[in-house]
Formats: C-alpha cells, sequence, structure tokens
C-alpha cells in the first residue's frame, strides 16, 4: 500500500539492555520491504554477541548486519515523538525450535508514555499509557478457537490490565491470525496512525506487499509518546529480533480546529461502538459479538412485543377504515 509522499525520519534508535550492550539504528531511504537498510549495531546477549544476516535489496547478496535480538533485551527510541501522523515499518524475525505450541511468547511493539519497563506483558510493564501491538505466538487460553500466531491491538490509559491467562482477548480492539514465524524468508509489520485512524498490515508472505490485518477508527494517540518493542517468552524458549525499525511522517490536511489543540495532552483512548469485552473468538481469527446476556434478552424481546403491538394496532385502524368504506357502497 503506497502513499502519496512520505518523510524518513532520521532520528536514531537506542536499545537498552539489562547488560551493558547497546545498539543504534538509523533510518534508511526508501522504506518498502527488500530496500537497502542501514543498520549500525553493537550488542549482547546472554554476554555473547548475535550477528543475522541481512538483504540489503532484491536479489542482492546477504550482508552480516547484526540485528537486535530481544529476548531477554528490549528497544526503545532515543527521543519522544512529536508526529501527529506517522507509519512505522519493523523487520522482524520470530524464530526457534520449539514445535507444537513449545515456544512463546511473543513479541510487543509500543508506542508509550513511559520508557520501556522490564514487566509480565511481553517483557514489558502492564497498565501502560499508549498503543500496543501484540504478536502472540502462544495461546495461554486453552480453550481458544484462534488460530496462532495472533497480531493485536491494545489502547490503554493506565486502567486496563492486560490479561495473560486469555490472551488479552478482553482488552483486544481488533487482531488477525499471521503465520510469521520460522519463516525463511524476511517478514515485516506497518502500523499507521492518521487522524484518528489506526492501521496494521503485514507482509509476512514473501509477497513484497501489504495485507490488511486491523483498522480502528476514532483512535486518540498523543504526541510525544516513545516508541519501542520488548518480547517475552515464560518458561519456554524463542527467538525475537528487531532488524531495523523505519519512521515514516504521513503528510495529511487538519481541520483548522486541530491547530489549536495540544496532542502532548490527549488521553490514550478509542471510541468504540461495543466494549472490546463482548469479543469471543472465531475460528477464522478474528472476534464476533458475544453470547446474550440476561440484560440484552429482555430488550430484545421488549422491543419485538412493543413491534407486535405497533403492527396490531395499525393492523386494527387499517381493517377499520376498510370496514368503513365497504358500509358506503351498501
Amino acid at each position: 500500500m503506497e502513499l502519496a509522499r512520505r518523510t524518513c525520519m532520521g532520528t536514531a534508535w537506542r536499545c537498552g539492555t539489562r547488560r551493558s550492550g547497546w545498539c543504534q539504528v538509523r533510518c534508511a531511504a526508501g522504506g518498502l520491504p527488500g530496500w537497502a537498510e542501514a543498520l549500525s549495531a553493537l550488542m549482547h546477549v546472554l554476554g555473547q554477541p548475535r550477528l543475522l544476516p541481512l538483504r540489503r535489496g532484491p536479489g542482492a547478496a546477504p550482508s552480516p548486519l547484526p540485528a537486535l535480538g530481544l529476548t531477554p533485551l528490549g528497544g526503545l527510541s532515543a527521543q519522544p515523538c512529536f508526529l501527529k501522523d506517522w507509519e512505522l515499518h519493523v523487520h522482524f524475525k520470530i524464530h526457534g525450535a520449539g514445535k507444537k505450541n513449545l515456544h512463546g511468547d511473543g513479541l510487543a511493539l509500543w508506542y508509550t508514555q513511559e520508557r520501556l519497563v522490564p514487566g509480565p506483558v511481553f517483557g514489558s510493564k502492564d497498565n501502560f499509557h499508549g498503543l500496543a501491538i501484540f504478536l502472540d505466538t502462544y495461546p495461554n487460553d486453552e480453550a481458544t478457537e484462534r488460530v496462532f500466531p495472533y497480531i493485536s491491538a491494545m489502547v490503554n490509559n493506565g486502567s486496563l490490565t492486560y490479561d495473560h491467562s486469555k490472551d488479552g482477548r478482553w482488552t483486544e480492539l481488533a487482531g488477525c491470525t499471521a503465520d510469521l514465524r520460522n519463516q525463511n524468508h524476511d517478514t515485516f509489520l506497518a502500523i499507521r496512525y492518521s487522524r484518528g485512524r489506526l492501521t496494521v498490515m503485514t507482509d509476512v508472505e514473501d509477497k513484497n506487499e501489504w495485507k490488511n490485518c486491523i483498522d480502528i477508527a476514532g483512535v486518540q494517540l498523543p504526541t510525544g509518546y516513545f516508541f519501542g518493542a520488548s518480547a517475552g517468552t515464560g518458561d519456554l524458549s524463542d527467538n525475537h529480533d528487531i532488524i531495523s525499525m523505519k519512521l515514516f511522517q504521513l503528510m495529511v490536511e487538519h481541520p483548522l480546529e486541530d491547530e489549536t489543540v495540544d496532542w502532548t495532552k490527549i488521553e490514550p483512548s478509542v471510541s468504540l461502538l461495543k466494549s472490546p469485552k463482548d469479543n469471543v473468538d472465531d475460528p477464522t481469527g478474528n472476534f464476533r459479538s458475544g453470547p446474550l446476556t440476561g440484560w440484552k434478552v429482555f430488550l430484545l424481546l421488549l422491543c419485538a412485543l412493543l413491534g407486535i403491538i405497533v403492527c396490531a394496532v395499525v393492523g386494527a385502524v387499517v381493517f377499520q377504515k376498510r370496514q368503513e368504506r365497504n358500509k358506503r357502497f351498501y
């Protein structure tokens, strides 16, 4: 999915670790999957350097450039983002030897008020302020019907708690299934936020094209937050590697009244027609409306009864008028 105009942000990405390792990732020109990327890093995973090959262009030979292994590390942007409209491209790789769900837990991409703090939600803290995109590779809920790996979105103002036992279903805004683990080709994710609409797209099928995953309107996100990435494995193990993160400014027009808004003071929120807690699993990997509760059944029956009464009254009036009209002809 192309944009009419893009501007690549040159801000460096500083990757914090629990050890002495660090890295910096800078944005390159272009931005489409497969284009040349610039990455300079010095990092350590469990005390040992870790290097992964990186394709520099379509058909080009791989070069031994490093990736940021997030497990058990986390990465965050050095500077907050003050763009009102942006698009983030993430080149990542999730891989490991575990088979039949003997791997996990997954990768999380963040746009939050706080810098990354170690915690229980894919390696980062719970009750965050901002946006989280979860690439969940392990089904903790044994009763779930959805297919994993599963990508989901969550917006939080600090009041919501992510429920790992239900794979975050109660706070999920939307999601999709994506076969993104142990692929032999490059895998990419795009997160776009523009004029209150949040869109998540994937390129994990080696087709060099974006596939829609999430599209939500009514999303309010402040400026001045930090981008970041984290990963968690729980009691299992897996490798979660960030190869590059590219941030683009989207050139779109805003209403004049937006000029008076202090975008740094906006509270993260979503205007939904229904609560995410009404979501239940769908075998396709999406969600549908939940089961009817007692109040919902009562309201439905009441509406049906009122409809029957209205129809009966209208029918009686029409029948009476016809009777009076027939009497005139006798």
